[in-house]
Parts: structure tokens; C-alpha cells; sequence
């Protein structure tokens, strides 16, 4: 399809947005379908006994936290390479269709009967690299759809991100069922065939992206163009080799790892190397002093997302385990699956998204608009009340009895609205806030961010053992002292960083 063709698809509307952000909303919501019925699974699935019949790999609760931890911040960490390969090597289309087909491979071999943990954690390294390539890039494509900016580029996220969140909420229930009640391998099953429909969906209506996305990002001279591509195709080729043959050492045993030193490791890993990032494009990165700033205001916000994501992410880990242990899930002789309470936050949001985005423009036509770091304070204090909220219920857990199922929808929902007030905004001001060369690299590390997050849950969730209930509590509020503190910071110094460094863009 010619260029000009192209561009003609992109410009039509429906319900008043691009036909392509239906596109993408579609891609997405397959793509977290298949991502949180994998993550709903995986801890629950890593500490199951063997003699239950499920397929189960009995670990300790430390070491499942740990790989959750891993695992989570892993997929979210590779987001900055996936950028880059967009940016550089292939543009963001590609990414998205290429890192599709990894992600349902990698849950194709998790649902392998009789694997092992050998053959779980290449499915995890795939779909690792699978989710790298597509999370940051299919954002990307979402605001260069949106080239005039503006409230309706904020309300276009909103929706793109009621579509991540219906996947997040239907996958659990379809997957979280079938692994839990019958075999987790089945369960991954689904996650796979759940990609798959995305990508087909994908390829029938990637006419409607036009040129969003179509090509790399960063063009220069053909020849520096090409050996650009050189370079990039080597680097990613002795990753991939020095991958594998990491792999071979540990599946032979001529490597030993203690799984949670390990996490500890990569945690300090992925934070040297986001400040390093940060700091090179700061001091040569080739920006101009306003494009400084604006990179400074992403590196404050860069932080305030990770210690948001750091108690966000117990969803997974502590909150799973409290829910199969000690949470009243029998409603009219149903036993609820523990993994269904993974869909209580999506859920949420779907319901919320569109009030929220309607708040935003609403207070924008009023000349009241709050600014992006004032409403990440909001999302941070907010999560920790949810906390505050589980901690109550802790107690109860601790009293000998069993929490009511309320306790954890109630933590939830506090988790969702904090959520709201920080997760799209987030994603929009990225965009609006990184030059246009840097775009899908900083995309990359708004889910590095989330990488710290998901890694600093893991190992305190992992802390989180069914054996041991009275220090339930006093983990939770852990999580509400390090949250709120971090919302309350960031809300007193919300208006310089906004006046001084992020001006009327955002």
C-alpha cells in the first residue's frame, strides 16, 4: 500500500478516535490476557506440592517470590531493548508482530507437560524477550497517532489502557480456572492460544496504523544507517549466544545460583543501568537545555513509578498467597479460585477508566488541570492505604480465622484508583516528554521502572510464607510506610518540578 494510502487509513475515526487506536487496543488486550494469566499462574504454580497431580514444582516460597520477582521485572526490564530495536533496526510494527509470536511461544512451552523447571524457564526467558519487544513499542504507536497532542491524545490512552486492562481481567479467569482446577500447564495453555488471537487480529487490521510505527525511528545518512544495522544485528546476535550458552552451563550444572542472591543482583543491575542510561543521554545524548529538563522530569517520575510498581506488583506474590491461604473464598458452596482475585483490579479499571479520563479533560476545560507529578503523589498514597487496608486484614488471618474476600477487593480498589492517577499519565507525559529520537527508548524506561518495582515484590513477597502469618502484618505496613512516604515527597515538590522543568507540555 502506497505511503499517501497509508497515511488516508490512519486519519479515520471512529467514535471520534483513530480506527488504528482499536487496532492497538485489540493487540493489547490479547497480549495482557495472555501476561496476566501467566502471571496469575506462576507463583501458585512454582510452590504447589508434586503429589497434588497438577504439575506443580514444590519450591519454597522465597525462592517462587524471587523468580516471580525475576521473571516480572525481567519482561519489564527488556522493554528499553525492545525500544531501541524499534527505534534503530526494524520500527515499532515489526516489534509488536515479532515480539507477539515469542510470548505465545513462551507459554506454549511452559504448557509442556512434564518439563521441569529446565524447560519453565526458557518459556520465561522467551517470553521475556517477547514482551520486551512489544510492550514499549505498541505505546509508542498509540501516541504517534496522535500528532496534534492534546486532551484527546490523554483520552486515547485511557481508552488504549481499558483494553490492557480487559485482557488483565478475563485472562486470569480463563486461565487462572483451567491451571488451577485441572493442570497449570493447561493454564498456560490458554496464554498462548490468547496471543496467537491478538497477533491474527494484529496482521487483519495493521492497515489502519499508516505509517505510526512503520518505520525506525532514528534515520540519518543511508551509510551510517546501514552500519548502524550492522552493529545492532551483532549485539543482539552475542546477547542471544552468550544467552544460550549461559543456559547450558546452569542446565548442566557447571553453574550454581542461589536464586534469591540472584534477584538481589539483578535488582541492583537494573537500577545502576537505568541511572547510567539517564545519565548518558543527559550528558551526550545531543539535547538542547529544554530537552534536558524534560529528561530530568522523566528521571523524577522514572522513580516515583518504581516505588509505585514496588508494592503494586505483590498482586502477584504476597496478595496471591494471602488469597489461597487466608482468604474466606466459599460463596454458596463455590470454592472461588485464588487466582480470580487477580481480576478484581482489572476489573476496576475498566469500570474507572472512562470517569478518569473524562475527569482529566473536564478539569483541562475548567483551567484546572493537575499536573502529572501532582497526580502520581495521589497514586502512590492511595496504593498505600490499600496496604493499610491488608494489614487490618492480616490481622484478622493472624487471629486464627480467615479474612473475608472483601478485604482484598476493598485493597484493590484503592490499588486501582491509585493506579488510574498514575499508570496512563504516566504513559502519555513519556511520550510528550521525550524527543522524538528518544521516544521508544524512554517508553523503555517507564517499564524499567516497573522492572524495579516487580523485583523489589518478588523478594518481599517472598517474605510473605503461609507458615508464618503473624509477620503478615508488619510486612504489609513496610509497603504503606515506603509508599505513602514516597507520595507525600513527591507531593511537596510537585509544583517546582512541574514549573522549573516540565512547563505547559504536560
Amino acid at each position: 500500500m502506497a505511503s499517501n494510502e497509508l497515511a488516508d487509513m490512519s486519519q479515520k475515526k471512529l467514535f471520534g478516535q483513530p480506527v488504528g487506536l482499536y487496532t492497538l487496543f485489540f493487540t493489547e488486550m490479547w497480549e495482557r490476557a495472555s501476561y496476566y494469566g501467566n502471571r496469575a499462574l506462576l507463583v501458585l504454580f512454582l510452590v504447589d506440592a508434586i503429589d497434588k497431580g497438577r504439575g506443580g514444582l514444590q519450591m519454597s516460597t522465597a525462592d517462587a517470590g524471587a523468580i516471580y520477582g525475576i521473571y516480572t521485572g525481567a519482561v519489564y526490564m527488556m522493554t528499553l531493548l525492545g525500544g531501541w530495536i524499534a527505534d534503530r533496526l526494524i520500527g515499532q510494527q515489526r516489534s509488536v508482530w515479532y515480539g507477539g509470536m515469542l510470548i505465545s511461544l513462551g507459554n506454549g512451552l511452559l504448557a509442556w507437560p512434564g518439563g521441569g523447571m529446565a524447560l519453565a524457564c526458557v518459556g520465561l526467558t522467551t517470553i521475556v524477550l517477547g514482551t520486551g519487544l512489544l510492550k514499549p513499542n505498541v505505546s509508542v504507536i498509540v501516541g504517534q497517532l496522535y500528532p496534534e497532542g492534546g486532551a484527546r491524545r490523554d483520552a486515547g490512552f485511557s481508552i488504549f489502557y481499558s483494553g490492557i486492562n480487559l485482557g488483565a481481567w478475563f485472562g486470569p479467569l480463563l486461565a487462572g480456572y483451567i491451571g488451577e482446577r485441572y493442570n497449570w500447564h493447561y493454564g498456560f495453555l490458554v496464554a498462548s492460544i490468547g496471543m496467537l488471537l491478538g497477533l491474527a487480529q494484529y496482521r487483519a487490521m495493521n492497515s489502519y496504523l499508516g505509517d505510526a510505527g512503520r518505520h525506525p525511528s532514528h534515520v540519518g545518512e543511508p551509510a551510517q544507517d546501514a552500519a548502524t544495522c550492522r552493529r545492532g544485528w551483532g549485539l543482539i546476535v552475542a546477547g542471544l549466544v552468550a544467552l544460550v550458552v549461559v543456559a547450558l552451563l546452569l542446565y548442566g550444572g557447571f553453574l550454581r545460583l542461589d536464586i534469591v542472591t540472584l534477584a538481589h543482583e539483578i535488582l541492583y543491575f537494573i537500577f545502576i543501568l537505568a541511572l547510567a542510561y539517564f545519565a548518558y543521554v543527559l550528558a551526550l545524548g545531543g539535547l538542547n537545555e529544554q530537552e534536558k529538563k524534560r529528561i530530568l522530569a522523566i528521571f523524577i517520575l522514572f522513580l516515583g513509578a518504581a516505588a509505585f510498581w514496588s508494592g503494586y506488583e505483590h498482586a502477584g506474590s504476597s496478595l496471591n498467597v494471602f488469597a489461597e491461604t487466608y482468604t474466606q473464598r466459599m460463596v454458596d458452596g463455590f470454592n472461588i479460585p485464588a487466582t480470580w482475585f487477580q481480576s478484581v483490579n482489572p476489573w476496576f479499571i475498566i469500570l474507572l477508566s472512562p470517569a478518569f479520563g473524562y475527569l482529566w479533560v473536564a478539569l483541562a476545560r475548567r483551567n484546572h488541570n493537575l499536573s502529572s507529578p501532582f497526580k502520581f503523589s495521589l497514586g502512590l498514597i492511595q496504593l498505600g492505604l490499600g496496604f493499610l487496608v491488608m494489614a487490618f486484614a492480616a490481622k484478622v488471618a493472624v487471629g486464627g480465622g480467615k479474612a473475608g474476600s472483601m478485604w482484598l477487593v476493598f485493597a484493590y480498589f484503592l490499588h486501582t484508583t491509585g493506579e488510574l492517577c498514575l499508570s496512563p499519565v504516566g504513559l502519555s507525559t513519556f511520550t510528550k516528554l521525550a524527543p522524538r529520537r528518544y521516544m521508544s527508548q524512554m517508553m523503555g524506561t517507564w517499564f524499567m521502572a516497573d522492572a524495579i518495582g516487580s523485583v523489589i515484590a518478588g523478594l518481599v513477597g517472598g517474605q510473605f510464607s503461609p507458615t508464618n502469618v503473624a509477620e503478615m502484618p508488619r510486612l504489609f505496613m513496610q509497603v504503606v510506610y515506603f509508599t505513602v512516604g514516597a507520595g507525600v515527597l513527591l507531593l511537596l515538590f510537585s509544583r517546582p518540578i512541574q514549573r522549573k522543568l516540565i512547563g505547559d507540555i504536560a
